[in-house]
């Protein structure tokens, strides 16, 4: 069973989730800081987390993307991913970073090695990411990769902006 590749940037090394991260994991994903945008400021169970790794193990397996965790110095410090978004048959890239590291570039790093694994690895064609209205920052990440604005979405936790990005143009800034 494919369960995913490993990779590498300057300063990170991603690699993909599993169940012995859960703890550290849903220690990320349930503080108040990450939580806001990402969980839209829902505290996630333990048993959700523990879906969310199953469910990139196996979408590792049958499709090539899912969740990595993002190791800096020794010590995981934050996710990347790419995953089936949920209106739609596009793959989506995500990533958050443990506050304590933010301003870093960390989160950008991470993002650009796995857009660099979907587009040159699995040759999709286009990746879309979204971000919440108020996530400024996430917005200036996702700017940073190069992705443009593609379409807006009202959900019952407010606007989130979807941007987007192809392999071809991915190819030419590269």
């Amino acid at each position: 069973m494919n369960t995913g590749v490993e990779l590498e940037t300057a300063r990170l090394r991603l690699r993909p989730c599993t169940v012995n991260d859960l703890d550290a994991l849903l220690q990320l994903w349930t503080d108040l800081d990450v939580r806001r945008y990402l969980f839209d400021d829902r505290i996630i169970s333990r048993e959700q987390a523990e879906t969310m790794i199953q469910n990139s193990l196996a979408s590792f397996s049958t499709q090539g993307v899912g969740l990595w965790v993002v190791i800096c110095k020794g010590f995981m410090i934050g996710f990347c991913g790419l995953s089936c978004s949920g209106t739609s048959a596009e793959i989506e890239i995500l990533y958050g970073i443990a506050p304590s590291h933010w301003g870093q570039g960390l989160a950008t790093e991470a993002a650009r090695a796995v857009l660099h694994y979907g587009f040159e690895e699995l040759r999709l064609s286009r990746i879309v990411g979204g971000a919440d209205v108020p996530n400024v920052a996430s917005l200036r990440i996702l700017a940073k990769l190069g992705m443009t604005f593609a379409y807006r979405e009202r959900t019952e936790y407010g606007e989130v902006l979807y941007f987007a990005l192809t392999r071809e143009a991915w190819q030419n800034r590269e």
